[in-house]
């Protein structure tokens, strides 16, 4: 369940499990703190195809195909074969930790900053994989990524840097918020100004064995990613939010038709989530051997091993090597189990594609704004996902690849600290160092194969020039104002020494230069090329539908309320008036649902703990709502 939730998965999950295991025999809080984390990146998987909404930041890439899937009415093969991939990853990686906490520890040990720094440029040159069909798009958005994570506190000096005079961005956006931004909002208002379904045929259709020969077809591909999985799950820090799209990155690269990738293409999830389930098993190695944690819910898992008394490190393998096979028992029969619960809960769960989607959006509208809450529990917090969410809308109406962005975000603390880190400690002679020097030729070759794919297969589309329409417009003006944005925080670098402003004012000359092209190629365009298309279509939509910017507004006008009568009674009232008068539901339905909402909303402040912000009007008059309005 805590998968199937957006926004909270495993780390939340384990938050929210330590209470229970205080006191508790080590055995069974282990079995039960791996038995939550273990499948998460399995129940992960309903949101993500049935809805867009990745379930947690490991099931992201799933997004990208499995929706499409979905949205042609194929959800039960999308699921199938997504469950198998899951569970075979998940035993995978249990199998690899049983040999490698034995075998691993003098390869972590030489894994050094020189050697992290590398692994990231590696996953940033999966970027010009993940670009639809512009290298400079791809760039350009992966350098837009880094200068958001230029937002707030600089790592290393702790100085300010470019927070706009908002005390919210003293601290980097959440990631959370930033993956909301940029894959939820963006599908829930391209289908709410389709209309209809999710599933395009209003059917829910029968793939569940085509799933499994789907998975049997591509076996090796699966197997590989799961590799893939065990061994970016091994590095600390690195694994947990981008080990999704690197196995994404590389089921393409390694592929001939690359371009039914993006469209739903079944490959597209069977990467991700076998590697997503076998990164568990690879992170837990440096979790047990060193103590270091693999990953956030990793770090969560560790504190839970000091509140039952265990303390992990070499010595666990000497004196406790019971507890050791028990973790890798439990994750192996967590996934089996998981798997399981969630092939018979498929058939119910996956009807929700065919109900009209109009009655869903706010419920999920509702959920994105409960999820981005949980991030800082601030109004910042729903402010920065309304902001982010615009431009989610339009990179997805002119063709920029969101994914791009999402990667240079995530990496782009662990880009500026392993900079410093790597020259501080070794200069230029981590050049030298023998891992780096292979995980520099496996990231030349990558950008190598990208480049000569981009040559050989990049064909001018057919359809009318987005520079000869009205198409055009908006577009000159979306790249300004990224221009704008990079300038902003080119000036503000030069306000700060060395340390603080060098990330982002390379960042910032980096988005400069590859927008340079891409606004050449507009101005001397003279027929559509694949680098304008709009490759999504997202700025379609049916004929007398309302716009994008319609619907942006009214998750404008469900923030303004939330802020007028309260978050609780906001999002209740945004519900209420949108089943009323845009899905036309009668009134009794209508409140209803809006209840049901508010009931849930009750039950997850009672078990997280946390209070909804109140509004203006509840301030002013002091007013003590009983529970669940509170």
């Amino acid at each position: 369940m805590v998968g199937v939730l957006p926004g909270l998965g495993g780390t939340a999950g384990l938050a929210l499990l330590l209470p229970f295991i205080f006191g508790m025999e080590p055995g069974v809080a282990l079995a039960m703190m791996i038995g939550l984390t273990a499948v998460t990146t399995t129940s992960d998987t309903f949101p993500s195809v049935l809805m867009g909404i990745p379930g947690t930041s490991g099931s992201q890439a799933t997004v990208l195909d499995g929706f499409p899937m979905s949205k042609r009415g194929e959800a039960t093969r999308a699921l199938s074969a997504a469950f198998v991939s899951s569970l075979f990853g998940g035993i995978f990686g249990a199998f690899v930790l049983s040999f490698a906490v034995f075998a691993a520890k003098p390869i972590i040990l030489s894994i050094g900053f020189g050697e992290q720094f590398m692994l990231v440029v590696l996953a940033l040159s999966m970027v010009g994989i993940l670009t639809c069909v512009s290298i400079w798009k791809g760039l350009a958005a992966c350098s837009m990524g880094l200068m958001l994570g230029a937002l707030g506190a600089a790592p290393l000096s702790g100085v300010r840097r470019a927070t706009f005079g908002s005390e919210y961005l003293l601290d980097p956006l959440p990631l959370v918020v930033v993956g909301l931004a940029m894959f939820a909002t963006p599908e829930i208002i391209d289908l709410l100004r389709r209309g209809g379904s999710i599933a395009e045929t209003g059917k829910l259709g029968s793939g569940w064995l085509r799933g499994f020969r789907d998975w049997l077809s591509n076996w090796w591909l699966s197997l590989r990613c799961a590799a893939i999985g065990c061994v970016v799950g091994a590095l600390p820090g690195l694994g947990g939010s981008v080990v999704d799209w690197i196995a994404y990155g590389h089921a393409v690269q390694t592929t001939k038709d690359k371009e039914k990738y993006g469209t739903g293409d079944v490959r597209g999830v069977i990467a991700p989530e076998s590697a997503n389930n076998a990164k568990e098993g690879g992170a837990l190695v440096p979790t047990i051997l060193l103590g270091i944690p693999g990953s956030g819910s990793m770090a969560i898992l560790l504190g839970g091993l000091v509140l039952i008394g265990v303390e992990p490190g070499v010595e666990l393998l000497t004196e406790d090597l019971d507890l050791v096979y028990l973790v890798i028992f439990s994750i192996a029969a967590a996934n089996v189990v998981g798997a399981g619960i969630c092939f018979a809960l498929s058939p119910k769960i996956a009807k929700l594609t065919t109900i009209r989607y109009a009655l869903l959006a706010p419920f999920m509208l509702g959920l994105v704004f409960f999820a981005a809450f949980q991030a800082t529990r601030s109004w910042g917090d729903l402010v920065a996902l309304l902001a982010l969410s615009a431009l989610g809308v339009y990179m997805k109406r002119f063709g920029w690849p969101r994914p791009a962005l999402l990667i240079g975000f995530v990496l782009a603390e662990r880009v500026e600290s392993s900079v410093y880190q790597t020259v501080a400690l070794y200069g230029i002679t981590f050049l030298q160092r023998p891992i780096v020097i292979g995980l520099l030729i496996l990231t030349s070759l990558s950008v190598a194969a990208a480049v000569f794919h981009k040559r050989t297969h990049s064909t001018p589309m057919t359809g009318d020039s987005p520079f000869t329409n009205r198409r055009a417009g908006p577009q000159w003006l979306f790249l300004a104002g990224i221009a704008a944005f990079a300038c902003f925080i080119l000036w503000d670098a030069r306000n700060h020494n060395q340390l603080t402003g060098l990330y982002p004012a390379v960042a910032a000359w980096s988005a400069l230069a590859f927008l340079a092209p891409l606004g050449l190629g507009m101005a001397f365009a003279r027929r559509p090329g694949p680098m304008f298309h709009d490759a999504e279509r997202g700025g379609g939509g049916a004929p007398g539908r309302p716009s994008a910017e319609f619907f942006l507004g009214l998750l404008l006008a469900m923030l303004l309320l939330s802020a007028v009568i309260g978050y609780v009674l906001g999002v209740a009232s945004f519900i209420f008036l949108f089943l009323r008068f845009r899905a036309g539901v009668n009134t009794a339905h209508a409140f209803a649902g809006a209840a049901a909402f508010v009931l849930l909303l009750g039950v997850l402040s009672d078990q997280l703990t946390l209070r909804y912000p109140l509004g203006l009007l509840q301030t002013w008059l002091g007013l003590d709502l009983p529970w669940p309005l509170q």
